[in-house]
């Protein structure tokens, strides 16, 4: 069975507990986010799971991805109901920030043709993922749809974010596969290490409630 670890405490806070610190951390770890959305565009050798579902929808429905990422969203947003999460500023600034700063980061970065220099780009952009999530997840401004899930589901089950997030990353890639969805090397990769990657780095980054110093 998987291991059960007591719950790192990631309810949103008043903003006005250190809101200079905290503000910093969630938009650096946005940027970082979508950087590391288009350094794994860039590697070209596979989706991270959620976009094989949305590439995977996408086929099956033909609307388009924007349209079908959204959609995705708002249904997501509806599991966090029973889990008792509640939206914040981060949420809202996931949806901006996120599309703003890989859009920049795609047209800094240009397309790469050298497979290890692809291979490299993956495997920072899986890296850096995992430590922009436990980033702006830990500033507790509130989470994006998806990371929300996470957290509601590690507080309701008491197992590892490791487990947790591992285990919806697997689930969605197989659906997203099922469906038609683009997989490659790097979205197993992906679904194996960003589970492990926020679970070391939350602790260390994620803010301290009031009452705890």
């Amino acid at each position: 069975m998987p291991q059960r670890t007591a719950p790192v405490d990631l309810e949103p806070i008043p903003v006005t507990h250190r809101p200079g610190t905290r503000l910093l951390l969630l938009f650096a770890g946005l940027a970082c986010y979508g950087t590391s959305m288009a350094m794994m565009v860039r590697a070209e050798l596979g989706l991270a799971p959620w976009d094989v579902l949305h590439d995977g929808l996408v086929e099956r429905t033909g609307l388009g991805f924007g349209t079908v990422t959204a959609i995705t969203g708002a249904l997501v947003l509806l599991c966090w109901i029973p889990l008792r999460q509640r939206p914040g500023i981060g949420t809202v600034a996931n949806v901006l920030m996120v599309a703003l700063s890989v859009s920049v980061a795609l047209y800094l970065i240009p397309p790469v043709e050298n497979l290890p220099v692809r291979v490299a780009l993956l495997l920072g952009g899986v890296l850096c993922n995992g430590l922009a999530t436990a980033v702006y997840v830990g500033a507790r401004l509130g989470p994006g749809p998806r990371d929300g899930l996470m957290t509601g589901l590690h507080g309701t089950t008491g197992l590892s974010l490791r487990a947790v997030r591992t285990c919806v990353e697997l689930a969605v890639l197989l659906t997203g596969w099922v469906l038609g969805g683009s997989v490659g090397f790097g979205t197993a990769l992906y679904a194996l290490a960003i589970g492990p990657v926020a679970q070391l780095a939350m602790p260390v980054v994620a803010v301290r409630t009031p009452n705890a110093g």
